[in-house]
């Protein structure tokens, strides 16, 4: 598993975001693939460690394409130069929540877990509505110690607390998010070293366990929406 060759590429990438240089450089975005889901490998058999319902995932079946959706954006560079996955009992699929990576040159990359996206709102009523009920274990989870030094929860958030929930309930400024996720930054020099990487990835991953369960458990029954 060589990491620097899939910084490497898409540090050139970034460099080159065009269909052009990509199409001629098909060769080493195809290396840099491979090594990237090869790291996937070796971090699922570290998740599975602690989270037994990773282990069957393929690698391949976690990522997500490199190509940008840009119809409706003033960027038009055709791809995003990173790679990213998400690891969960279900796979790629953004529920139930799991573990995620992104690798991306310039110090952007990140680990993170949680539910990201916002746009599923029977899943964000679910979650609002445990957190309602089971407060104590939320905040004894987002509070703990080695918790709280490495993340903080973020989310697309409103206002105001949302109705039939009391203002001045324990956990109001929780209960105004529409998604709730962690993420924590990683140094280019970190990535470049494979094994420091999928040492500390593996116990950021350990750490935040408990957060993707409550919100698993917040979730149980969730349906995804039929297009």
């Amino acid at each position: 598993m060589n990491t620097k060759k899939i910084l490497n590429f898409l540090t050139e990438l970034s460099g080159n975001n065009n269909r052009e240089w990509f199409h001629t450089h098909k060769t080493e975005y195809k290396e840099a693939n491979s090594e990237f889901e090869k790291m996937l490998q070796a971090l699922i058999i570290r998740i599975g460690e602690f989270d037994s319902s990773v282990i069957n995932n393929i690698p391949k079946e976690l990522t997500f394409k490199l190509n940008r959706d840009t119809r409706f954006s003033h960027d038009k560079s055709p791809y995003n130069p990173a790679f990213r996955a998400h690891i969960s009992s279900m796979g790629k699929m953004p529920i139930p929540v799991g573990y995620y990576i992104m690798i991306k040159p310039n110090d952007q990359s990140f680990i993170g877990g949680g539910l990201f996206a916002d746009m599923f709102k029977d899943a964000t009523a679910m979650i609002r509505e445990y957190i309602s009920q089971n407060g104590d274990e939320w905040d004894k989870i987002i509070n703990a110690h080695d918790f709280s030094k490495h993340f903080e929860v973020q989310g697309a958030s409103l206002k105001n607390v949302p109705s039939g929930y009391e203002k001045d309930h324990p956990q109001a400024e929780y209960l105004k998010f529409k998604s709730w996720y962690l993420e924590y930054p990683i140094k280019d020099f970190e990535v470049d070293d494979a094994e420091v990487f999928l040492t500390q990835a593996a116990e950021l991953f350990r750490i935040m366990k408990p957060f993707n369960d409550y919100l698993n458990m917040a979730l149980d029954g969730f349906k995804m929406p039929i297009r």
